[in-house]
């Protein structure tokens, strides 16, 4: 049998709350479960963003909560391989694969363009790119290249492309008409999530990817990418998200329910306890360590539609 090797990968966009919390443990108990290997990775493609002290005390807070990793970075060392901002040369060397089989294109449409030419997809309010500078000539490419650095975009096939989600079921997207040609490098040059992600998993040998429902839509743009460049795509699992009482997603933006704040509340095991009750794993709240978890993980207990958190049980701030 096939070993499992999980993965966590948070963005280090600011302090970790509590829905990374809940996707951080049941990414490290599916992976603990099955006898599998962890490993952490630092999603910091956005320099404006991320910032190396929000990803150090990210990890203090994942080591306070009791999970542990096999391999990725550790609390206070500089960046490594294991952080996206020092794997540019893999992007760089899928990127070359996919402008060989004459897939890419450049991009050189402004935000507010878009959004004024375009409607939203119905169903999650993303904007479907219409592919206009897809069949730009030469002549006018080399024209606007002289007033704006473009993006690059994958022209995507007129394709259906299926998975089966190991919590959500069977999920399927038209590429053309639901998601359109995705930007893989920005216009600032900096590296786009969907090629990132998919390099790196296939790099690190990860087999295993357990993350936020809000993610399931990029699956089959990543599933396209696996197999334009001949890389064998991990099994997936897409859990709920954690709603506030009033129904708002949380924000590590806004500050909802952070670690800062909850650790001066409660110790880790009550955390824990209270995270394994929302996914289902135990009937009420009550203090316990992730590994005394282990025996109660079973992808059958967790829901699949996003979990409210009851009123009273913490304080939005």
């Amino acid at each position: 049998m096939e070993q499992i090797n999980g993965r966590f990968a948070p963005s280090p966009s600011g302090r970790m709350h509590l829905g990374n919390a809940f996707c951080a443990l049941l990414a490290w108990l599916a992976c603990r479960s099955a006898g599998g290997r962890m490993t952490l990775r630092v999603e910091d493609l956005d320099p404006n963003r991320c910032k190396p002290d929000y990803a150090w005390r990210l990890m203090e807070d994942l080591e306070w909560l009791g999970l542990d990793w096999d391999q990725g970075p550790r609390p206070g060392q500089p960046p490594d391989r294991y952080w996206q901002s020092w794997r540019g040369e893999l992007y760089g060397q899928a990127l070359d694969k996919l402008e060989e089989q004459g897939l890419l294109y450049p991009c050189f449409c402004t935000r507010a363009e878009l959004h004024a030419a375009q409607a939203p997809h119905a169903s999650d309010g993303l904007f479907v790119y219409d592919g206009r500078c897809r069949g730009l000539s030469p002549e006018r490419r080399r024209e606007l290249a002289q007033k704006r650095r473009p993006a690059l975009r994958l022209a995507v096939p007129a394709e259906r492309i299926a998975f089966a989600d190991g919590c959500q079921g069977l999920f399927g997207q038209d590429l053309q008409t639901e998601c359109g040609d995705f930007i893989l490098r920005r216009s600032d040059g900096a590296w786009a999530y969907q090629l990132a992600v998919v390099c790196d998993d296939a790099a690190m040998g990860v087999n295993q990817v357990v993350r936020g429902r809000d993610l399931l839509s990029s699956t089959p743009r990543q599933l396209l990418l696996y197999r334009l460049l001949g890389l064998t795509p991990p099994r997936f699992y897409h859990i709920p998200l954690l709603l506030s009482p009033g129904g708002r997603r949380l924000s590590k933006r806004d500050g909802d329910l952070d670690l800062g704040g909850l650790r001066e509340k409660m110790r880790a095991e009550e955390l824990t306890g209270v995270l394994a009750w929302l996914a289902g794993l135990l009937e009420k709240p009550r203090p316990l360590q992730p590994r005394e978890l282990i025996p109660l993980f079973d992808w059958g207990k967790i829901p699949r539609r996003d979990i409210q958190l009851p009123a009273g049980l913490f304080c939005e701030k």
